[in-house]
């Protein structure tokens, strides 16, 4: 391979960020893959009393006991039309381990930073809270979640 195309790969992996896309209500949203940490089916989750309306409750993962949020509340999307399989999505902030309760798993994209956009004046605010902008694919909008701002609040009052 020639230095030229060597460097040309180099630089347009340097401009590419990855991202595990999850599905919430049909809405697709990437999570930055190095924030990953697992990808569960269906846990036992355990409600802890007076939690806030988005904390799920605890899990028990591998002996680590890991706060699961509904991204749904979080979200204040409809809970009537949630599905009936969960799957989560473990990440990790501030040391802690958190599992993001979401309907359904994607794949993991490669897009270039060029694509990449900030949040459309009509985004949803609830939703521009927790996003740091948007992808526009071929078929639909990717958002994208920026889990310290999804965690913050949350994150806040665990540490009380």
């Amino acid at each position: 391979m020639s230095k030229t195309a060597t460097s040309k790969m180099t630089k347009s992996n340097a401009n590419m960020k990855e991202f595990l896309t999850v599905f919430i209500a049909d809405q697709m949203f990437g999570i930055p893959v190095l924030q990953v940490q697992d990808v569960l089916g269906p846990q036992k989750v355990t409600r802890i009393p007076l939690a806030p309306i988005e904390v799920a409750g605890a899990l028990n993962l591998r002996g680590r006991i890991v706060t699961t949020i509904d991204v749904r509340k979080r979200l204040q999307i409809n809970k009537a039309e949630a599905a009936q399989s969960k799957m989560s999505v473990v990440v990790e902030h501030d040391n802690e381990l958190y599992s993001l309760i979401i309907d359904r798993v994607g794949d993991v994209l490669s897009l270039d930073d060029d694509l990449f956009e900030g949040n459309p004046p009509t985004l949803d605010p609830v939703w521009k809270e927790i996003s740091a902008g948007i992808y526009r694919l071929e078929d639909k909008l990717l958002v994208i979640i920026e889990v310290p701002r999804l965690l913050g609040s949350i994150h806040d009052v665990n540490a009380k």
